[in-house]
């Protein structure tokens, strides 16, 4: 039973501890560790745990490499998008393994036979090209999946354990694929950079099958479990609410305040990608492809804030520096004079783009207990309760 329908039958202080430890606990005590030897991803900065940084020269860090990002777990940034972990990192500890490192954040004392990420935030699911003959030439990194995809084909044979020529398909088969989320960024670039709505919906259909194609890449690499976000609700992220603000009262949902055009957008692509999944899964009946349904694990969150414990704003952002949303496109979280929120766990939406640790985790819930994955990845790695007993 889903944690919020439970909570009608206890007392408002009792729901309240309740969901307090649900955001508190960082995932199942399982001993998945056993289903999965390793992670092995691919994404933005939804994903990213590190790449971006590694781009770029000391003197000139991304914002996300800045203080308040990842104040809240690591004391420190990471080059993490957030303030603290991301859904990738739950997915690693409800595994029983550990934190996955950034593929460009190569020393030695870097093991990548546990994992390896090579999501870069900015990255989209298009080549760089397509943009540049867009006219958008202001691009955060000229890395795409393609990219990411032949930096694991580089890695792949150091990640064996014997020279056997079977033995990256025996990696890839006991690792877990997370594919993204990857896609955003072809959207966002265009959107915030003023490329209108029609343009942009033209070339959905392209990035899915990017997306795909890489599925069925890894699929005849060896991978047997693969796992692939849709898109979130992106009109419920500041930056847009910002950027698209309307006198127009149609153009928001009532219910949350999202605009609905933009979450539509979202929708449209999420339909497409899923529709591809089927296609693949008919394919290849033997890999296991998992829809991780991100849009409507979020959605949850901005219609029933307060029921998951977010007491601030639902659709401001932590951090900012001021505006009706927080959130001003010239000035990023970690520059003067934004300032982060006092307490994160409260705010769904961190720095505008990005959402927090709290949602993050109540996310990567959705998707390891359901009902956000299909099918559930607990039915194929089974997972123990959380440590308050209850399942979201």
């Amino acid at each position: 039973m889903a944690a919020s329908s439970s909570i009608q039958l206890l007392t408002p202080a009792l729901a309240i501890l309740i969901l307090s430890s649900l955001k508190l606990s960082t995932s199942p005590r399982a001993s998945a560790g056993s289903c999965y030897k390793s992670i092995i991803s691919f994404g933005d900065s939804l994903t990213d745990t590190g790449n971006l940084v590694q781009l770029f020269p000391p003197d000139n860090t991304t914002h996300c490499h800045r203080p308040p990002y990842g104040e809240t777990f690591f004391n420190h940034p990471t080059g993490r998008c957030s303030n603290g972990r991301l859904i990738i990192d739950f997915f690693a500890e409800s595994f029983g393994l550990p934190l996955v490192p950034p593929y460009l954040w190569r020393d030695d004392s870097a093991d990548f036979r546990q994992g390896v990420n090579f999501a870069v935030s900015g990255a989209t699911a298009l080549n760089n090209s397509f943009f540049l003959e867009m006219g958008l030439h202001d691009l955060a990194t000229n890395v795409s999946l393609g990219t990411q995809l032949r930096w694991f084909k580089d890695i792949l044979p150091s990640l064996c354990s014997s020279n056997s020529s079977d033995c990256s398909s025996e990696f890839l088969q006991s690792s877990f694929v997370l594919m993204g989320e990857i896609g955003g960024d072809d959207y966002n670039h265009a959107l915030l950079n003023g490329i209108k709505l029609d343009e942009v919906k033209s070339y959905v259909p392209a990035v899915v099958r990017e997306i795909a194609s890489a599925i069925e890449e890894m699929i005849k690499l060896g991978a047997v479990t693969l796992v692939v976000p849709g898109n979130l609700p992106i009109g419920c992220l500041a930056a847009y609410l910002t950027d698209f603000q309307s006198s127009n009262q149609h153009d928001y949902d009532t219910a949350t305040g999202c605009i609905n055009w933009l979450n539509d957008l979202a929708k449209y692509h999420n339909r497409l990608l899923q529709k591809e999944l089927n296609r693949i899964r008919t394919l290849h009946p033997h890999a296991t492809i998992i829809y991780a349904d991100y849009y409507n694990a979020a959605m949850r969150l901005y219609r029933s804030p307060i029921t998951y414990g977010f007491r601030g704003e639902a659709l401001r952002a932590c951090c900012g520096a001021g505006g009706p949303y927080n959130y001003i496109s010239s000035i990023h979280c970690g520059d003067l004079p934004t300032t982060p929120c006092d307490d994160p766990s409260l705010y769904v939406n961190w720095d505008g783009l990005h959402l927090t640790e709290a949602a993050y985790q109540l996310v990567a819930q959705g998707m390891l207990q359901g009902p956000y994955s299909n099918p559930p990845i607990n039915t194929i790695c089974p997972l123990a309760s959380t440590s308050s007993g209850l399942l979201l």
